[in-house]
Protein backbone atom coordinates (compact mmCIF):
# COMPACT_ATOMS: atom_id res chain seq x y z
CA UNK A 1 0.00 0.00 0.00
CA UNK A 2 0.94 3.40 -1.15
CA UNK A 3 1.53 5.89 1.86
CA UNK A 4 -0.51 8.45 0.38
CA UNK A 5 -3.11 5.64 0.59
CA UNK A 6 -2.56 4.19 4.32
CA UNK A 7 -5.51 5.38 6.26
CA UNK A 8 -4.61 8.23 8.74
CA UNK A 9 -4.51 6.83 12.78
CA UNK A 10 -7.52 7.84 14.76
CA UNK A 11 -6.14 10.04 17.58
CA UNK A 12 -7.52 10.49 20.98
CA UNK A 13 -7.21 12.71 23.45
CA UNK A 14 -7.01 13.73 27.63
CA UNK A 15 -7.36 16.42 28.99
CA UNK A 16 -9.25 18.80 26.67
CA UNK A 17 -9.74 22.20 29.36
CA UNK A 18 -7.59 25.05 28.03
CA UNK A 19 -4.63 24.07 25.94
CA UNK A 20 -6.06 20.11 25.27
CA UNK A 21 -9.01 22.02 23.17
CA UNK A 22 -7.26 23.67 21.07
CA UNK A 23 -4.96 21.24 20.47
CA UNK A 24 -7.77 19.19 19.43
CA UNK A 25 -9.86 21.90 16.82
CA UNK A 26 -6.52 22.16 15.16
CA UNK A 27 -6.19 18.32 14.69
CA UNK A 28 -9.58 17.85 13.25
CA UNK A 29 -8.84 21.17 11.44
CA UNK A 30 -6.14 19.53 9.94
CA UNK A 31 -8.10 16.41 8.72
CA UNK A 32 -6.77 13.65 11.32
CA UNK A 33 -9.69 11.52 12.32
CA UNK A 34 -10.71 12.38 15.94
CA UNK A 35 -12.03 9.54 18.07
CA UNK A 36 -12.83 10.59 21.73
CA UNK A 37 -12.04 13.18 23.83
CA UNK A 38 -11.91 12.24 27.45
CA UNK A 39 -11.65 14.92 30.72
CA UNK A 40 -11.62 14.12 34.79
CA UNK A 41 -14.78 16.92 34.02
CA UNK A 42 -17.22 15.02 31.96
CA UNK A 43 -18.97 17.87 31.25
CA UNK A 44 -16.20 19.74 29.65
CA UNK A 45 -15.30 16.55 27.66
CA UNK A 46 -18.89 16.47 26.11
CA UNK A 47 -19.14 19.67 25.04
CA UNK A 48 -15.80 19.45 22.79
CA UNK A 49 -16.97 16.18 22.06
CA UNK A 50 -20.43 17.72 20.40
CA UNK A 51 -18.21 19.90 18.87
CA UNK A 52 -16.29 18.03 17.21
CA UNK A 53 -18.82 15.03 16.54
CA UNK A 54 -16.63 12.44 18.26
CA UNK A 55 -17.45 10.28 21.45
CA UNK A 56 -16.64 11.58 25.38
CA UNK A 57 -15.52 8.02 26.92
CA UNK A 58 -15.94 7.56 30.68
CA UNK A 59 -13.24 6.24 30.94
CA UNK A 60 -9.16 6.43 29.81
CA UNK A 61 -8.86 2.81 28.93
CA UNK A 62 -11.84 2.76 26.35
CA UNK A 63 -10.17 6.55 24.92
CA UNK A 64 -7.19 3.90 24.21
CA UNK A 65 -9.36 0.99 22.98
CA UNK A 66 -10.55 3.51 19.83
CA UNK A 67 -7.67 5.20 19.15
CA UNK A 68 -3.77 4.75 17.33
CA UNK A 69 -2.43 7.99 18.46
CA UNK A 70 -3.41 9.50 22.03
CA UNK A 71 -2.21 12.70 23.43
CA UNK A 72 -2.74 13.95 26.69
CA UNK A 73 -2.79 17.47 28.20
CA UNK A 74 -2.45 16.88 31.50
CA UNK A 75 -3.22 19.62 34.66
CA UNK A 76 -0.04 18.86 36.55
CA UNK A 77 2.31 15.57 37.67
CA UNK A 78 -0.06 13.78 39.71
CA UNK A 79 -2.64 14.04 36.86
CA UNK A 80 -0.03 12.83 34.65
CA UNK A 81 0.99 9.58 36.82
CA UNK A 82 -2.97 8.96 37.31
CA UNK A 83 -3.47 8.74 33.19
CA UNK A 84 -0.63 5.58 33.56
CA UNK A 85 -1.12 4.05 36.54
CA UNK A 86 -0.20 0.30 36.11
CA UNK A 87 -3.19 -0.68 38.49
CA UNK A 88 -7.22 0.60 37.79
CA UNK A 89 -8.36 3.06 35.01
CA UNK A 90 -5.61 3.69 32.18
CA UNK A 91 -4.59 4.52 29.30
CA UNK A 92 -2.11 1.69 29.29
CA UNK A 93 -5.25 -0.83 29.63
CA UNK A 94 -5.09 -2.53 25.69
CA UNK A 95 -2.21 -0.47 25.26
CA UNK A 96 -0.01 -2.28 23.18
CA UNK A 97 1.51 -0.70 20.02
CA UNK A 98 -0.30 2.37 20.95
CA UNK A 99 1.80 5.58 20.63
CA UNK A 100 0.87 8.50 23.44
CA UNK A 101 2.26 12.04 23.17
CA UNK A 102 2.47 14.06 26.18
CA UNK A 103 1.79 18.10 25.76
CA UNK A 104 1.61 19.16 29.35
CA UNK A 105 4.68 20.93 30.94
CA UNK A 106 5.82 18.36 33.53
CA UNK A 107 8.85 17.04 35.75
CA UNK A 108 11.60 15.44 33.65
CA UNK A 109 10.67 12.46 36.01
CA UNK A 110 7.54 12.12 35.58
CA UNK A 111 8.31 11.76 31.56
CA UNK A 112 10.17 9.00 32.48
CA UNK A 113 8.19 6.93 34.93
CA UNK A 114 5.42 7.07 32.02
CA UNK A 115 7.75 5.87 29.87
CA UNK A 116 8.70 3.21 31.73
CA UNK A 117 5.19 2.11 32.67
CA UNK A 118 4.49 2.49 28.92
CA UNK A 119 6.73 0.01 27.92
CA UNK A 120 5.87 -2.37 30.57
CA UNK A 121 2.42 -2.54 28.37
CA UNK A 122 4.25 -2.91 25.08
CA UNK A 123 3.43 1.31 24.00
CA UNK A 124 5.62 3.83 22.96
CA UNK A 125 5.45 7.28 24.75
CA UNK A 126 7.33 10.84 23.45
CA UNK A 127 7.00 14.36 24.81
CA UNK A 128 5.64 17.35 22.71
CA UNK A 129 6.13 20.52 24.47
CA UNK A 130 4.71 23.25 23.34
CA UNK A 131 5.62 27.25 22.83
CA UNK A 132 4.97 29.82 21.13
CA UNK A 133 7.32 30.63 17.73
CA UNK A 134 7.75 33.91 18.42
CA UNK A 135 5.45 36.82 19.82
CA UNK A 136 2.53 34.96 20.52
CA UNK A 137 0.70 31.92 19.95
CA UNK A 138 -0.64 33.22 16.81
CA UNK A 139 3.05 33.35 15.25
CA UNK A 140 2.84 29.60 15.35
CA UNK A 141 3.41 26.66 17.87
CA UNK A 142 6.95 25.46 18.18
CA UNK A 143 6.98 21.96 19.25
CA UNK A 144 10.38 20.45 20.65
CA UNK A 145 9.87 16.33 21.06
CA UNK A 146 11.64 14.30 23.79
CA UNK A 147 11.76 10.30 23.54
CA UNK A 148 12.91 7.52 21.34
CA UNK A 149 13.36 8.21 18.23
CA UNK A 150 10.71 5.73 16.57
CA UNK A 151 8.26 7.34 18.49
CA UNK A 152 8.92 10.87 17.08
CA UNK A 153 8.91 9.61 13.56
CA UNK A 154 5.57 8.10 13.66
CA UNK A 155 4.31 11.42 15.78
CA UNK A 156 6.16 13.64 12.98
CA UNK A 157 3.45 13.74 10.49
CA UNK A 158 0.67 14.90 12.84
CA UNK A 159 3.09 17.32 14.91
CA UNK A 160 3.90 18.93 11.31
CA UNK A 161 0.72 19.77 11.04
CA UNK A 162 -0.05 21.31 14.32
CA UNK A 163 3.37 23.39 14.50
CA UNK A 164 5.36 25.86 12.53
CA UNK A 165 8.55 24.45 13.76
CA UNK A 166 8.55 20.43 15.62
CA UNK A 167 12.83 20.05 16.90
CA UNK A 168 13.10 16.69 17.91
CA UNK A 169 15.86 17.37 20.80
CA UNK A 170 16.49 13.94 22.40
CA UNK A 171 15.87 11.46 24.91
CA UNK A 172 12.93 11.24 26.96
CA UNK A 173 12.62 14.29 29.20
CA UNK A 174 15.31 16.46 27.27
CA UNK A 175 12.77 18.59 25.75
CA UNK A 176 10.76 18.77 29.18
CA UNK A 177 14.37 20.33 30.57
CA UNK A 178 14.18 22.55 27.41
CA UNK A 179 11.35 24.18 27.84
CA UNK A 180 12.00 24.67 31.49
CA UNK A 181 14.59 26.49 30.99
CA UNK A 182 13.01 28.91 27.92
CA UNK A 183 10.33 29.31 29.77
CA UNK A 184 12.38 30.08 33.35
CA UNK A 185 14.14 33.02 30.80
CA UNK A 186 10.78 34.38 29.46
CA UNK A 187 9.58 34.48 33.23
CA UNK A 188 12.28 36.66 34.23
CA UNK A 189 12.65 38.86 31.37
CA UNK A 190 8.69 39.45 32.08
CA UNK A 191 9.72 40.47 35.86
CA UNK A 192 12.74 42.56 35.29
CA UNK A 193 10.39 44.21 32.49
CA UNK A 194 7.36 45.06 35.27
CA UNK A 195 10.19 47.03 37.50
CA UNK A 196 11.36 48.58 34.42
CA UNK A 197 8.28 50.01 33.72
CA UNK A 198 6.89 50.61 37.40
CA UNK A 199 10.74 52.67 38.19
CA UNK A 200 9.88 54.78 34.22
CA UNK A 201 6.70 55.53 35.40
CA UNK A 202 7.76 56.54 39.59
CA UNK A 203 10.32 58.95 37.57
CA UNK A 204 7.68 60.54 35.67
CA UNK A 205 8.39 59.32 32.56
CA UNK A 206 5.88 58.38 29.40
CA UNK A 207 5.38 54.67 28.92
CA UNK A 208 4.57 54.77 25.38
CA UNK A 209 7.98 56.36 25.12
CA UNK A 210 10.22 54.22 27.29
CA UNK A 211 8.43 51.36 25.46
CA UNK A 212 9.31 52.44 21.94
CA UNK A 213 13.19 53.32 22.66
CA UNK A 214 13.40 50.32 24.77
CA UNK A 215 12.05 48.22 21.48
CA UNK A 216 15.02 49.68 19.30
CA UNK A 217 17.93 49.12 22.07
CA UNK A 218 19.45 46.67 23.81
CA UNK A 219 16.08 46.20 26.10
CA UNK A 220 14.42 44.83 22.85
CA UNK A 221 12.88 41.79 23.80
CA UNK A 222 10.14 39.19 22.54
CA UNK A 223 8.29 40.31 26.62
CA UNK A 224 8.77 43.31 25.86
CA UNK A 225 6.56 42.70 22.50
CA UNK A 226 4.31 40.53 24.02
CA UNK A 227 3.49 42.17 27.55
CA UNK A 228 4.71 46.29 27.77
CA UNK A 229 1.42 46.96 26.33
CA UNK A 230 -0.48 44.86 28.73
CA UNK A 231 1.25 46.17 31.65
CA UNK A 232 1.02 49.66 30.81
CA UNK A 233 -3.02 49.26 30.01
CA UNK A 234 -3.58 46.58 32.63
CA UNK A 235 -5.20 44.57 30.23
CA UNK A 236 -4.10 41.16 31.79
CA UNK A 237 -7.12 38.88 31.17
CA UNK A 238 -6.29 36.44 28.54
CA UNK A 239 -2.68 34.98 27.64
CA UNK A 240 -0.37 32.74 29.58
CA UNK A 241 -1.73 32.06 33.20
CA UNK A 242 0.18 33.26 36.02
CA UNK A 243 -0.42 29.63 37.86
CA UNK A 244 1.07 27.95 35.04
CA UNK A 245 4.07 30.68 34.90
CA UNK A 246 4.32 29.58 38.81
CA UNK A 247 4.09 26.04 38.27
CA UNK A 248 6.83 26.08 35.60
CA UNK A 249 9.21 28.48 37.34
CA UNK A 250 9.07 26.33 39.99
CA UNK A 251 10.12 22.97 38.13
CA UNK A 252 12.89 24.73 36.79
CA UNK A 253 14.06 25.87 40.21
CA UNK A 254 13.82 22.79 41.35
CA UNK A 255 15.57 21.06 38.81
CA UNK A 256 19.10 23.50 39.23
CA UNK A 257 18.77 22.60 43.13
CA UNK A 258 19.08 18.94 41.88
CA UNK A 259 21.87 19.61 39.99
CA UNK A 260 23.45 22.07 42.87
CA UNK A 261 22.87 24.92 40.71
CA UNK A 262 21.93 28.56 42.88
CA UNK A 263 19.82 30.54 39.77
CA UNK A 264 19.23 33.32 42.52
CA UNK A 265 17.26 35.48 39.42
CA UNK A 266 15.03 32.57 38.79
CA UNK A 267 14.37 32.19 42.40
CA UNK A 268 13.52 35.73 42.95
CA UNK A 269 11.31 35.65 40.41
CA UNK A 270 9.77 32.48 41.57
CA UNK A 271 8.83 34.43 44.65
CA UNK A 272 7.31 37.25 42.68
CA UNK A 273 5.23 34.89 41.01
CA UNK A 274 3.81 33.09 44.32
CA UNK A 275 3.20 36.26 45.80
CA UNK A 276 0.82 37.02 43.33
CA UNK A 277 -0.89 33.10 43.79
CA UNK A 278 -1.41 34.62 47.32
CA UNK A 279 -2.87 37.59 46.02
CA UNK A 280 -5.34 35.71 44.10
CA UNK A 281 -4.27 36.63 40.63
CA UNK A 282 -3.59 33.04 39.58
CA UNK A 283 -5.67 33.92 36.36
CA UNK A 284 -4.31 36.56 35.18
CA UNK A 285 -1.68 36.23 32.43
CA UNK A 286 2.11 36.27 33.26
CA UNK A 287 2.21 40.43 32.71
CA UNK A 288 0.13 40.89 36.01
CA UNK A 289 3.60 41.01 37.40
CA UNK A 290 3.23 44.76 37.05
CA UNK A 291 0.64 45.09 39.64
CA UNK A 292 3.08 44.09 42.20
CA UNK A 293 5.27 46.79 41.29
CA UNK A 294 3.50 49.56 39.86
CA UNK A 295 2.88 52.26 42.55
CA UNK A 296 -0.93 53.18 43.03
CA UNK A 297 -2.09 50.24 41.80
CA UNK A 298 -3.69 48.94 45.06
CA UNK A 299 -2.89 45.12 45.22
CA UNK A 300 -2.44 44.10 48.84
CA UNK A 301 0.40 41.58 49.39
CA UNK A 302 1.59 39.68 52.02
CA UNK A 303 5.58 39.78 52.25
Amino acid sequence: MNTADKPRERIGLVGVERMGADIARRIQACGFPITSVYDPRRRIAQTLASELGCEAPRSLAKVTACADIILTAAADDEAMLGYYARHGDSLLIGAEGRLFVNCATVSPETHAKVEENAALAGADVMEACLTPCGSSPATGLYILCGGPAEAFERAAPLLRRLARVVRYIGDTGSAAKLKLIIHMIAMANTAILAEGLALAEAVGLDLGLVREICAQTVAASRVLETDGERMQQRQHEDGFRTDMAAREIALAVRMARKMRLELPVATATKRQYDRMLKAGMGDLDKSGIAELTFRERGVVLQR
